[in-house]
């Protein structure tokens, strides 16, 4: 069994900034790539950012140049560093970790930009 647990969110203003973490523990052999998606109400789930266990990153468009994705292999952790933040970009954001094939998400953590 493998846990995913998001940290980092929270209220910020337009332009500022907010760094996301991301914990997986549990039956962890090898992490293989871990993302960053993100829930807006009433709209779908959509991509973030990803990054693979070689560091090799993919970012939506929207995100490019203001968000930088990034992880720590020996710890299990992947973060989000948030810049420029917009008021579209206010969502639920989810971390999913991939291990042996398998997709395990946390329970989301909010992000609001608003003046």
């Amino acid at each position: 069994q493998v846990q995913v647990v998001e940290s980092g969110g929270g209220l910020v203003q337009p332009g500022g900034s907010l760094k996301l973490s991301c914990a997986a523990s549990g039956s962890i052999f090898r992490i293989n790539a871990m993302g960053w998606y993100r829930q807006a109400p009433g709209k779908e789930r959509e991509l973030v950012a990803t990054i693979s266990s070689g560091g090799r990153t993919n970012y939506a468009n929207f995100v490019k140049g203001r968000f930088t994705i990034s992880r720590d292999n020996a710890k299990n952790m992947a973060y989000l560093q948030m810049n420029s933040l917009k008021p579209e970009d206010t969502a639920v954001y989810y971390c999913k970790a991939i291990v042996l094939d398998y997709d395990y998400w946390g329970q989301g953590t909010q992000v609001t930009v608003s003046p």
